[in-house]
């Protein structure tokens, strides 16, 4: 994860995400390491590639251990935390490892919450918080986030519990793959956030090995899951690309078919990132 955070640092990427699970939904049992803290570890073996996770699973922790996180790993980072935030939608998740979370609309609400008392801990000042799922008295945040202000991201698609949290609260929109195809639809209830987007990428880098990527794509990234799977050659990708910045897109979060080989991350950055800057 470090080689690979520092391969797509140096082939100029703009951030680097990693998931926020005890375990890997869907896919067989292998190591899943805790989040916060391989950010940490990648944060200080890079020094410009923004990091964060797509998204932080709230019901994990407490707000105030949140914040707390949140500014730590902005300060061992330099500043380059984005922070990643969802109410939890894996619920063979929190059955399996003993969390009582409650309902949907519960974890919904309480991510609101965690989000106004965040950036309350953010300000380093004293404050209150008198909320339905939350209660503090007398907190406060020390020490504050590097940055002035953390962005905070919201991951879904949920027309009813996802989207007015997002209009209220975030500063970004991370449209997850399997809910590319709303787009449209979802989109116009973002309110003032920017949107990123999650993709399924297969890089095509010679054509008779064209159907081989779209296999591998949809072994590793079922389309049930992520959507139909972006595969192409750079060229393609970086017109399929240039189309997504025409809809809105401010921000790709690309998924590889080969789980990110370095000559991929390569020529991802080479060919596509630098023809689309330019």
């Amino acid at each position: 994860m470090i080689a690979a955070a520092r391969s797509a640092e140096a082939a100029g990427f703009d951030s680097f995400w990693v998931m926020d699970h005890l375990y890997a939904p869907g896919a067989p049992q292998f190591d899943a390491l805790e989040s916060w803290t391989l950010l940490s570890a990648i944060a200080s073996s890079t020094t410009t590639i923004r990091l964060g996770h797509l998204v932080g699973c709230n019901p994990f922790r407490h707000p105030s251990l949140i914040a707390k996180m949140a500014a730590t790993l902005d300060q061992i980072s330099g500043g380059r935390l984005e922070l990643g935030l969802g109410w939890g939608s894996v619920d063979d998740e929190f059955a399996m490892f003993g969390f009582d979370v409650g309902t949907r609309q519960e974890r919904a609400e309480q991510l609101g919450e965690t989000i106004d008392i965040l950036r309350l801990m953010f300000s380093g000042e004293p404050f209150d918080y008198p909320g339905k799922h939350f209660q503090l008295s007398g907190a406060y945040g020390r020490p504050t986030p590097q940055q002035e202000t953390i962005p905070i991201h919201i991951g879904g698609g949920g027309k009813r519990l996802t989207m007015p949290l997002v209009a209220k609260h975030a500063d970004w929109w991370n449209c997850v793959a399997s809910a590319r195809p709303r787009f449209n639809e979802l989109a116009p209830l973002s309110g003032a956030a920017k949107i990123s987007v999650q993709y399924p990428v297969g890089v095509v880098t010679d054509e008779a090995t064209r159907a081989k990527v779209a296999e591998r794509s949809a072994r590793r990234m079922p389309e049930s899951g992520w959507g139909p799977a972006l595969i192409g050659t750079t060229d393609e990708l970086t017109a399929r690309f240039a189309s997504e910045a025409d809809r809105g897109v401010k921000l790709a979060i690309v998924r590889f078919h080969d789980r990110a080989d370095p000559d991929t991350i390569d020529l991802f950055g080479r060919d596509v990132i630098s023809a689309l800057r330019e």
